[in-house]
């Protein structure tokens, strides 16, 4: 069984794909994300609601992962056909639920009139049609539900780790042996994006090699596309690989420091300093433009 380690707190930022990617876009994004607190100009409450509005795409992704983590987390406890009937009427509720309980960026901005609930209720029933017919959903219930005991799926918290002494984060999707190999799969719903994608596989693979004690030599990393159409890209790296992605998650660390007035509390500068992007077409999909324009 693997065994995940937990760390006391520590108030200095941790750097994490999602956080580093936000910084590299825009500046001042990067402060409302993270830094709400700090500002002198606007209510915390007000950022807060920015922050928390999701968007359509956004609304896809995180369903469709809530659905499969919680179809695979089903399998553990029975390993029964699945009613498909039974399953997406399951979908057809969690989709009402979510697009209920949020507020849809599109909306608040006029883009839409109202939030298109087939709209993500279809986008989603592909994923997940996509899924279970695919060759891995039959792979994953011949080959891998033997090590169900063994599964990890999207562990509790927020997957805070340290690279050589520097908090990180990592939060797989799906981790778990076959024979003596262990996989990791991240689902995607959006396009495929190479750079960033083999990115954020490397940095599990060098989170598992560091805290499960696994070898890289043995670990395949998946990258898996639900839409349009099931796809796959798989990446397997050495211990150069990952000696290299040390050193350069300690040089995205080291940028986003240098924002900081006191980098052990996490500080920042004022927000003057957190420069906007000129990228407007960025602005069309940041929850925070209201407070920039």
């Amino acid at each position: 069984m693997y065994q995940i380690k937990k760390y006391d707190y520590t108030p200095i930022l941790g750097w994490s794909l999602t956080r580093y990617d936000l910084f590299q876009t825009c500046r001042r994004r990067y402060f409302y994300t993270y830094y709400a607190k700090h500002d002198t100009q606007y209510p915390p409450d007000k950022i807060r609601f920015l922050k928390e509005m999701v968007s359509f795409p956004l609304a896809v992704g995180n369903i469709s992962h809530e659905v499969i983590r919680a179809l695979l987390d089903r399998l553990l406890k029975a390993e029964k056909e699945i009613d498909r009937e039974r399953f997406f009427d399951f979908v057809k509720g969690h989709v009402r639920e979510y697009c209920t309980g949020n507020t849809f960026r599109e909306v608040y901005y006029g883009e839409k009139t109202e939030t298109d609930v087939s709209g993500i209720e279809d986008e989603v029933k592909l994923c997940l049609e996509n899924f279970l017919n695919s060759t891995r959903m039959a792979w994953l219930l011949g080959e891998a539900i033997g090590t169900k005991g063994d599964w990890i799926l999207e562990p509790p918290g927020y997957g805070e780790s340290r690279v050589d002494g520097l908090k990180a984060y990592f939060k797989v999707d799906f981790l778990f042996p076959v024979g003596k190999r262990t996989y990791i799969i991240d689902w995607k719903t959006g396009r495929p994006h190479e750079e960033k994608h083999r990115k954020q596989l490397l940095g599990y693979t060098a989170w598992a090699c560091s805290h499960l004690h696994i070898n890289p030599d043995l670990v395949t990393a998946v990258a898996a596309y639900l839409k349009p159409g099931y796809e796959e890209r798989e990446y397997e790296f050495s211990e150069r690989d990952i000696r290299e992605f040390v050193v350069l998650i300690k040089r995205e660390t080291a940028g986003m420091y240098e924002y900081c007035t006191d980098v052990e509390e996490n500080i920042p500068k004022e927000k003057g300093a957190f420069e906007k992007t000129d990228n407007l077409e960025t602005c069309k999909l940041c929850n925070f433009r209201e407070l920039c324009f």
